[in-house]
């Protein structure tokens, strides 16, 4: 279902090199099954706007990695919503934005590219999204839904404290 959700909204806000709802989609699947799901549901999605809408690789590069630190931050930090977004800002913000570099550069043929290009757009995106995602996840968690929609899912589930 997520992946679903992630393939309708993503052309939301998006401009190239930046898509904040696949943000939003990362944090919150990071959030709600862990980071090996939502690592699998941004590869997934990527590879599905990259069939379909002709989206470039920077759909796998700008997900994968932040999906998955995202995931592995919120696990560590016991369910700190501040965590898991922190995981996407770093993971694609910086990780994803540099290896888009080479991936764009030798496999796609772009010409003209830093190490450095993708940057600012893919920090940008990832603070939108990830503002978004925070916003979002923290009103479900004070409502218990967060905790209930876990329960469902049968993952582990964190009481989460003053943050």
């Amino acid at each position: 279902m997520m992946v679903a959700v992630g393939v309708v909204i993503s052309p939301i806000l998006r401009v190239e090199g930046m898509c904040p709802m696949a943000h939003l989609i990362n944090i919150t699947m990071a959030v709600f099954m862990g980071p090996w799901y939502s690592f699998l549901c941004a590869l997934a999605i990527g590879l599905i706007r990259m069939t379909v809408m002709g989206i470039p690789p920077l759909a796998l590069t700008g997900a994968i990695f932040g999906a998955t630190l995202s995931g592995i931050l919120y696990r560590v930090s016991k369910g700190k919503i501040w965590a898991a977004v922190l995981g996407e800002v770093i993971g694609t913000g910086l990780i994803g934005s540099v290896l888009s570099y080479p991936v764009m550069t030798y496999l796609w043929g772009r010409t003209g590219l830093t190490w450095m290009f993708y940057v600012p757009s893919f920090l940008m995106g990832t603070i939108i999204g990830g503002s978004i995602a925070y916003v979002l996840l923290k009103s479900m968690s004070r409502s218990g839904i967060l905790e209930n929609i876990q329960r469902k899912l049968g993952v582990q589930k964190f009481v989460e404290t003053n943050e």
